[in-house]
């Protein structure tokens, strides 16, 4: 993989050899903990500039104090949220809708999105999101008193509940779910396949839903008008890829990282268990302890920022790892406090992006840990098994093999 050279304008003092793809902790890891691995980055100087911090290789500022990841993101006319990182992987340009598109754009698809996503929408789907959970655990449990939890529940609520959304049979989930790992935590050439095989199903998805309208996302999007006209062909196929790519892994991702925590936590385990009234105040600290993103701005015109000489062009991350580690921001940050109020976490991100399926999100994180826990005894890691986590774009979880005989 290329790594691209320190430009010029970057001071060598302020050059760190950090990456969530590399540094330790990052690869794929036996019983890793990459959240707190990455906790480091606080150990040095709020801002520094990493060579390598990006699948494709590039170099990014990296913001690591959580006031100044705010600043940055809330400041759309300075760091564009266009960064082409899915088409990218196919050496095209154009923006996923709406997250990388800028105001004014951005507002008028959010707007026709938002009531999608909306509270409301999501109270409404919560029935289904439960009945969802209760049947794969009571699965589970029926043959079994060890599963592969990533494969066996979290996937499969998460993944389901995303095919449901968009209108589409559960019968394609293992073949969605392989695409988003090759392009989450593919290589090279894995990556590029991925994302051929997700543009040529949403655009096939679409021409089907021009033909033969139904009550499904997809209809909605091909039928919409935006200023009077309907979406082109580009800005459906940009919708589509974002939801397809943000419902696959993310939520799924947290899960795992969740019930992680709580088989080697019995404490916590069982406080939820016993009280769940807890889970909804512990979701919000379990999603500040373990977010799964890295969010990327691109400078669209110089300038200094907190001391960096940051120029046009230039990629900036605001990594939700770093941001909720950050020690000015949380008190103990390393540590999981399940009763942590005044929780200002980054999880979703800030600003005018800020993920806008994060009310479904947090639902099925609360109703999948709410009824595991209702199901499942005292779980642990099971003996002899070792979970592997990993960096990157995106932070995953796997072989997650828990026990409760």
């Amino acid at each position: 993989m290329a790594i691209n050279p320190v430009p010029d304008h970057v001071p060598p003092e302020m050059v760190r050899d950090f990456s969530l793809f590399t540094s330790p902790g990052m690869p794929p890891t036996p019983n890793g903990d990459p959240h707190a691995a990455v906790a480091c980055a606080h150990d040095g100087p709020p801002i520094f500039y990493s060579p390598y911090n990006t699948q494709d290789g590039r170099g990014t500022w990296v913001i690591t104090r959580a006031a100044d990841q705010r600043k940055v993101l809330q400041d759309t006319e300075t760091f564009s949220s266009h960064r082409s990182i899915f088409s990218s992987i196919l050496g095209e340009t154009w923006p996923t809708i709406p997250l990388e598109l800028d105001p004014p754009a951005h507002g008028a698809f959010r707007s026709l999105l938002s009531p999608l996503l909306s509270p409301k929408r999501v109270t409404a789907l919560e029935p289904a999101v439960r009945e969802r959970a209760i049947a794969l655990i009571d699965r589970i449990t029926a043959s079994a008193t060890s599963c592969d939890v990533m494969k066996d529940f979290a996937f499969p609520f998460t993944v389901s509940i995303f095919l449901r959304f968009l209108g589409l049979p559960d019968q394609g989930l293992d073949t969605f779910v392989g695409w988003a790992k090759d392009l989450l935590h593919g290589d090279d050439v894995e990556r590029p396949v991925a994302a051929r095989k997700i543009v040529a199903f949403i655009d096939e998805l679409a021409t089907n839903r021009r033909k033969d309208p139904v009550d499904d996302l997809m209809t909605f999007i091909v039928q919409a008008q935006i200023e009077g006209r309907r979406l082109t062909d580009g800005e459906i196929r940009g919708i589509g890829v974002l939801v397809f790519v943000a419902g696959l892994d993310t939520v799924a991702a947290a899960i795992g990282f969740d019930l992680a925590y709580l088989a080697r936590n019995l404490k916590d385990q069982e406080l939820l268990r016993s009280e769940p009234a807890r889970i909804l105040l512990a979701t919000e600290e379990l999603l500040r302890a373990y977010p799964p993103i890295q969010l990327i701005r691109v400078a669209t015109k110089d300038i200094d920022f907190e001391g960096a000489p940051i120029r046009k062009g230039d990629y900036v991350s605001c990594a939700t790892m770093i941001a909720n580690r950050d020690p000015e921001e949380f008190e103990s940050p390393n540590t999981v406090d399940l009763a942590r109020d005044h929780n200002r976490h980054a999880a979703f991100g800030y600003g005018p992006h800020r993920c806008l399926g994060s009310h479904l999100a947090r639902r099925e994180i609360v109703i999948g840990l709410e009824e595991w826990l209702a199901r499942i005894p005292t779980f642990r890691i099971k003996e002899g098994t070792a979970p592997i986590t990993c960096g990157g774009h995106v932070f995953g979880i796997e072989n997650l093999i828990l026990d409760w005989s």
